[in-house]
């Protein structure tokens, strides 16, 4: 009868303190075992140890799901078990590493460091709501950095894919080393989410720099971040580089990217090569009646677009550019992947009234007709300032 290679107690709710707790179930790791799966459970500093003991079986682990095993921990404990499940780890070519909803703060982010500075066949990392703040984020952002140095120096690729940091407080510091470490390993990445992180606009820029290094992106979650004017505006430049062929999934939302940055931003995804673009999260970020007019425009370059969310923006979901929008869907037979708006940060009152008036025309035009010409849908939209 074949080995298993995954050893598993997935979703068990087990506590096991000590190496008399888990013994028992060590004994289904074999020499071929590739993939540990333990999330759901909750494991003291001794069964971790006798854990990482077992491992020494096998040369062969590539996967390890570790998301939640830390529950009831002290956080005295918690840097101790990684420990020693890292120093286990070196041992092997690991290619997954999935650590999140485990909240062990920054400290916990030291242990990381050896293993992710030497980590030469990881390809993902998930370190998704852990508490690191900006000193952890930090403190795994240089040990990325050191890691693209040691390939580097070995002349050997990166292999790293994926990057999950999400929630987990960053903030700007955080996200200036972070943007080191993307550029060190651009040429391999394809997904970078790193939403709700309270990153600020200059963080944004920082990051922005660094994502129009990479070549090979399909996924983009900056969701629940600030841009503002200063950060659209770099992300926008960063759109422009057009380095991006491959993006598939683009999340900005909740990013308060505010009437100028959307506009900006739009404008740049109107003349981006993104033919393989599926779906597009811009949710509650401010965008106006003429954001959401370049919008309509730019949605005409996207025939692989399979969702595309814009509620709680501030612009009239009655009106003219609104209209502009769920025509040229209708047009591309694509009406149906629009979300629902209800929930549109818009008030009516008479100075938007005027204004809509005034720019009814121009919101009209982008609305494909028979007979209307892409060049002219462009004049109209280009006539708008950002």
């Amino acid at each position: 009868m074949a080995q298993s290679k995954v050893f598993s107690l997935e979703g068990k709710g087990l506590k096991l303190n000590t190496a008399e707790d888990i013994q028992p179930f060590l004994d289904e790791i074999t020499a071929e075992t590739t993939e540990i799966r333990l999330s759901g459970n909750t494991f003291g500093v001794e069964a971790i140890s006798a854990l990482a003991d077992a491992l020494s079986i096998t040369k062969s682990l590539k996967t390890a799901e570790l998301s939640d095993i830390f529950t009831g921990r002290l956080l005295g404990e918690i840097p101790l078990a990684l420990k020693s499940l890292c120093d286990a780890f070196l041992k092997q070519p690991l290619e997954k590493l999935n650590l999140s909803d485990n909240a062990f703060g920054p400290a916990g982010a030291n242990p990381l460091v050896e293993y992710l500075e030497n980590a030469v066949h990881l390809k993902v990392l998930m370190l998704n709501n852990n508490g690191l703040g900006p000193q952890g984020g930090s403190t795994i952002a240089k040990a990325l950095v050191s890691l693209a140095e040691k390939l580097n120096s070995e002349q050997i690729d990166s292999g790293l894919e994926v990057i999950v940091i999400g929630r987990n407080r960053l903030e700007n510091a955080a996200a200036k080393e972070l943007g080191k470490a993307i550029k060190a390993h651009s040429k391999t990445l394809q997904q970078i989410l790193l939403p709700q992180n309270g990153i600020r606009p200059e963080g944004v820029e920082d990051l922005s720099e660094a994502l129009a290094t990479c070549k090979n992106l399909e996924i983009l979650d900056l969701n629940d971040n600030t841009f503002t004017q200063v950060g659209s505006l770099a992300f926008s430049k960063a759109i422009d580089k057009n380095e991006w062929p491959k993006l598939k999934n683009l999340n900005i939302g909740d990013c308060l990217l505010g009437s100028v940055g959307s506009k900006a931003v739009w404008k740049s995804l109107s003349s981006a090569n993104f033919k393989e673009l599926n779906s597009i999260n811009y949710q509650y970020n401010e965008m106006d009646e003429d954001g959401a007019l370049i919008a309509a425009q730019a949605l005409l370059r996207f025939e692989s677009l399979n969702s595309l969310s814009l509620n709680g923006n501030s612009f009239n979901p009655d009106g003219s550019a609104a209209e502009a929008i769920k025509n040229n869907l209708d047009r591309m037979g694509k009406l149906d992947i629009l979300d629902e708006w209800d929930d549109m940060d818009y008030e009516e009152d008479s100075e938007e009234e005027s204004e809509e008036e005034s720019g009814e025309s121009e919101c009209e035009e982008t609305v494909l007709k028979e007979g209307t010409s892409m060049d002219a849908l462009a004049s109209a939209v280009n006539n708008l300032s950002v």
